[in-house]
């Protein structure tokens, strides 16, 4: 008899952000190729156009599409699902009661972020209260949760109780994640300068972007940023000159996608990580994988997650290092080092490793 791990794949169908998106199908692709034999891997889509993981054995459709099924599982109205083994690379899954000692029914979910419980004020109202609607179901149904960091465990605990619920399994770069072969042009059209510091994120105070333009201020690298909310172009320049950062030394870049976004990381000098945030660093993380410095404020999360492929320090000491990474050069001195931990570093994550570890977490269950 062939066990079915079934994972939720709806952004894959509709996503509401490209980095779950991207996690999702790489995750799902990496769980066919883990697969222990006696199992098989199913997805659970909404109604809509939706591109299948090779391996993936069939694909469930719910009878709505995404939003519907997201407004309907989150008051736990479940219909057309079934039990079995279910995993979502997010907390989009039907949390419902389930016997999982009897039937073998069990469910568990992902939290990539804890932007929703920590700055609430930097989402629409509708994500939040979706968000935190979900979390209770979780605490009421899930087998188990999984975060990306420990430090992310740590935190939840002081907004869900989970208990021993929760499991941390760390998401990781694109598999193949590199600089294209037209990385030159791209930047090009993009309007990248020759020589640069990379920042990511928007306006929100959580995004660091503030301390990360008061660090670039004093060198001689201009500043692109990228994952620009889309419409707060003008407001993160606007951010970058309060903060002491000509706006003719900044480029705000929103949207990018996958090989944008490599080749401007690839030639950057250094990615400054200012936000403490508890949420797992996308960009850090592929940054490190193109073996770009890394200059990254002291929160928990980075300390667990560029431990030492890269510099870490207070926010206060975030300006000298910049400066110090940056004073021999992109390619030489400091800088080429910082390049080596980096990409060293980047080889202590990949979604095959996270798929092994997913696997492990319902064999447990």
């Amino acid at each position: 008899m062939t066990v079915s791990l079934r994972v939720v794949l709806d952004q894959l169908v509709a996503p509401t952000h490209p980095d779950l998106a991207l996690a999702s199908r790489s995750l799902a692709a990496a769980l066919v190729e883990a697969t222990p034999a006696g199992c098989s891997v199913e997805a659970i889509v909404p109604q809509g156009e939706f591109a299948p993981v090779q391996g993936v054995a069939e694909t469930r459709r719910l009878p709505r599409g995404r939003r519907e099924t997201a407004a309907a599982w989150q008051l736990g109205v479940v219909a057309g699902v079934g039990g079995g083994m279910i995993h979502s690379p997010t907390l989009m899954a039907p949390l419902i009661r389930h016997d999982r000692i009897n039937d073998n029914d069990q469910t568990v979910v992902t939290l990539w972020d804890l932007r929703a419980w920590e700055a609430p004020d930097e989402l629409p109202r509708a994500s939040v209260m979706w968000e935190r609607g979900m979390l209770r179901r979780a605490v009421r149904h899930a087998d188990a949760v999984v975060v990306p960091t420990h430090a992310m465990a740590e935190r939840l605990e002081s907004h869900a109780r989970l208990g021993e619920r929760v499991r941390v399994i760390a998401g990781a770069q694109p598999d193949g994640f590199g600089a294209p072969s037209d990385a030159d042009a791209r930047r090009r059209d993009l309007g990248v300068p020759r020589a640069y510091v990379v920042l990511a994120g928007g306006t929100g105070a959580s995004d660091g972007l503030a301390a990360g333009f008061r660090a670039a201020a004093p060198t001689a690298f201009d500043v692109v940023v990228i994952d620009v909310p889309t419409g707060e172009e003008q407001a993160v320049v606007a951010l970058a000159e309060s903060s002491g950062l000509d706006a003719q030394r900044v480029r705000a870049r929103s949207g990018l996608d996958r090989g944008d976004r490599a080749a401007v990381l690839d030639a950057a000098a250094a990615f400054i990580a200012p936000s403490p945030r508890a949420a797992w660093p996308w960009r850090v993380v592929e940054a490190m994988a193109l073996g770009t410095p890394v200059v990254a404020v002291d929160s928990d999360v980075h300390r667990e997650v560029v431990l030492d492929g890269g510099i870490l320090v207070p926010e206060a000491g975030l300006e000298d290092a910049v400066v110090d990474a940056l004073s021999d050069g992109a390619l030489t001195g400091d800088s080429g080092r910082l390049r080596v931990l980096a990409k060293d570093r980047s080889r202590a994550f990949s979604w095959a490793g996270a798929a092994e570890r997913v696997w492990q977490v319902h064999a447990d269950l």
